[in-house]
């Protein structure tokens, strides 16, 4: 029986729930025959919702742009260091509607919008918008398949990852924030296969002062012996500031309304 993994895509809700039944269903009740299967076949998926990790909650099923004002750009600052090289890039996430109640709001980099797949969660969507960045240069510079690479970070952060509160600097200003840390290769039975990788750090750091919620996320590839003071690669998008836009003026040639019945008339 195929596992209910390859119905959703990972970032949605319904990749939630599959994540989480992988990690519950026995390996067993794939074995034991149709009967096995079909008596299970619902229960994973009840236990699943129930056993949704902090971790996850906080990441994907919190609304962090709530309280974030309609036509405000949530700005970022996306850094590559691998190191002697550098490049940055600025990741801009517009909230359309106030709190984006529409769910509406846009991510765009220096190559214009970008398509991010949300799937209706209420999260803040750079956190899904890195996720798929990273995911992709994975399984780029491995070879191997994206959803392999999603698999191993789902895992990860549904094996319950503590959350630790700590204080961060975001944009200047120092926030309560609470941060998770994740190493999704560690104990990986293919980890041979991508040996460079198999240390790989990721850390979460939200804040709810922060307007948008993501103060700081970052992936560290270490050097040799494990040595993360003297990374290979850091790949780190921190928040820098919000920046209210102002609404288009109507296009020319717009007929303007005309003024309430008892507005003020214009003098003679």
């Amino acid at each position: 029986m195929q596992r209910a993994t390859t119905r959703f895509p990972w970032w949605t809700a319904g990749g939630l729930l599959a994540a989480a039944a992988v990690a519950l269903t026995p390996l067993a009740s794939h074995a034991a025959g149709p009967a096995a299967s079909g008596a299970s076949a619902t229960s994973p998926a009840s236990e699943a919702e129930k056993e949704i990790a902090p971790a996850e909650r906080l990441l994907f099923m919190t609304p962090h742009l709530r309280g974030v004002a309609a036509q405000t750009e949530l700005d970022y600052l996306m850094t590559l260091s691998h190191p002697p090289e550098k490049a940055s890039d600025t990741v801009r996430v517009l909230v359309t509607s106030a709190n984006n109640a529409g769910d509406d709001a846009s991510v765009s980099d220096r190559t214009g919008k970008v398509s991010v797949p949300s799937g209706g969660l209420p999260c803040n969507p750079v956190i899904v918008y890195f996720l798929e960045r990273d995911i992709a240069e994975m399984s780029q510079l491995t070879g191997g398949q994206r959803r392999y690479f999603q698999k191993r970070v789902r895992l990860a952060l549904a094996a319950n990852p503590p959350i630790t509160s700590v204080t961060s600097n975001a944009n200047g200003k120092s926030v309560k924030a609470r941060k998770i840390e994740i190493q999704p290769y560690l104990n990986d039975p293919n980890a041979q296969r991508f040996p460079d990788f198999v240390n790989k750090r990721y850390t979460f750091v939200i804040a709810d002062d922060v307007p948008g919620g993501v103060t700081l996320i970052r992936t560290e590839v270490p050097g040799e012996n494990n040595d993360f003071a003297h990374p290979k690669l850091i790949e780190t998008l921190t928040f820098t500031g919000a920046v209210r836009k102002l609404v288009p003026p109507p296009a020319h040639g717009t007929p303007v309304p005309p003024p309430p019945p008892n507005g003020p008339r214009a003098s003679r």
